[in-house]
């Protein structure tokens, strides 16, 4: 029966492509009005906003993974693990690449499936703008694997610097973050505070406020360069209280095995480099045979369709999609632009299902404000954007409590209301048995 069905096939389990998949799934999929799948490489999906606190140890990510298989199974869609490789667009064709095990081994042979739509949402990656020594020396902030990976660098240098019986070296505890986008300057704060809580467990060979440092990268005038300017303001106040080392107007040109070198000719000792600088869309989009732009986002209309083939849309952050109709300005790669898509895709496809693809409707971005979160030192933000012009600043309490909500509003929409009060509830109760950071 379900061979007959519409095909919707949705590459990228993010918040936006899960998201969809859900939504459709818990509609069309449960009254077998189409048939859903939802493609991604990965088993688990974490929210990518929270990377930075898995890398500082802030936060244990099994806590927070969600399995695909499982939502699947409950949101009445189908999950395949796999990268898709390419498309055969004349036989309406996704081809995944084989699934491979840590050890090499082929799990999952190569496959392919036939769509009668297909959506990509397979999100962007930090681009190293062809920097000598970044692919080699510096991790970034994409994946939970790279967050883990960071993670367990720094924990095993603060432990090698506690039984060390030499002197720490420069740059054996100096943290570098490229880029004081939203990603650099919370990941900056959470590892002030994490380290200090870290140090706290019983390695006390290690004074953080002599021994650990933090530098933060940009090559712009001021931190959060996208942001409104009382932002980064306030921002800057707070790092420097935290001792965190700014150098703004400074462009990376290198990152060898020991630090990293600026135009300036600065060379900052560090054995510990994040880059947070830039974004492109993954580089296997470009040779889809779809129009892309020059950091391989796919550029498509107002509708979320790509601008040579109705019958794929794309959306979030590899997606060139203008701020309304008829715009030159593109919409910018925040996690609000994708979850408003999202529920923009979802009526869209519920139309094309029905057979009315001559009617859909037409993406206009909506700026929400921007919130950005020191952890527990701080949270600033703007309320409400363009609607406003960005002119209501908030910061502490009421900012923190914002932010905390766009998190559990994620939730509401993978879960529902009375799973998000279970999981805050069991949260609360944990926590007094835990560890506030990850000690391995």
């Amino acid at each position: 029966m379900t061979e007959n069905l519409h095909k919707v096939v949705i590459v990228g389990g993010g918040a936006g492509g899960l998201e969809l998949a859900t939504k459709l799934g818990d509609s069309l999929g449960k009254k077998q009005k189409a048939h859903i799948t939802l493609v991604d490489g990965k088993k688990t999906h974490v929210w990518k906003p929270l990377l930075h606190e898995i890398a500082a140890g802030s936060l244990n990510p099994d806590k927070d993974e969600l399995d695909y298989l499982a939502q699947a199974h409950w949101h009445h869609f189908n999950f395949r693990l796999g990268k898709m490789s390419g498309i055969d667009r004349s036989k309406k064709e996704v081809s995944l690449e084989p699934f491979y095990d840590d050890d090499g081994t082929e799990l999952i042979p190569s496959r392919k499936f036939l769509y009668d739509t297909l959506v990509i949402a397979v999100g962007s990656t930090t681009n190293d703008f062809g920097i000598k020594g970044v692919k080699e020396h510096a991790i970034a902030l994409d994946t939970l694997e790279q967050a883990e990976r960071f993670h367990q660098k720094l924990h095993n240098a603060i432990l090698r610097a506690q039984t060390q019986s030499t002197e720490i070296h420069p740059g054996q505890l100096e943290v570098v973050i490229v880029g004081a986008g939203a990603t650099g300057v919370e990941l900056a704060a959470e590892l002030h505070k994490a380290t200090r809580e870290l140090t706290a467990y019983g390695l006390d060979n290690i004074n953080p406020d002599r021994d650990i440092n933090i530098s933060l990268i940009e090559a712009s005038e001021r931190l959060l360069p996208a942001l409104p300017k009382r932002m980064s303001q306030s921002v800057e106040v707070e790092l420097k209280k935290l001792n965190v080392n700014l150098h703004m107007g400074e462009r990376v040109t290198e990152v060898t095995e020991n630090g990293i070198r600026t135009h300036k000719d600065r060379y900052i000792n560090s054995a510990l480099v994040v880059w947070a600088a830039g974004i492109r869309a993954p580089s296997f989009l470009k040779n889809l045979g779809l129009v892309t732009n020059n950091i391989n986002q796919i550029e498509v209309l107002s509708t979320l369709q790509a601008k040579n083939d109705p019958a794929i849309f794309a959306f979030g952050d590899c997606a060139a999609c203008p701020e309304k109709p008829g715009s030159i300005s593109m919409v910018p790669p925040r996690a609000q632009s994708a979850h408003q898509q999202a529920s923009l895709l979802v009526k869209s496809i519920k139309k094309v299902v029905a057979g009315k693809s001559n009617t859909l409707p037409q993406y206009r971005y909506k700026d929400y404000g921007s919130l950005v979160n020191l952890g527990s030192y701080s949270t600033v933000g703007n309320l409400m954007g363009s609607l406003m012009g960005g002119s209501m600043f908030i910061e502490g309490l009421i900012a923190r409590l914002m932010y905390l909500m766009l998190y559990q509003m994620h939730l509401l929409a993978l879960h529902g209301p009375t799973m998000v009060t279970l999981r805050l509830a069991a949260k609360f109760i944990t926590r007094r048995t835990e560890a506030h950071v990850k000690l391995h």
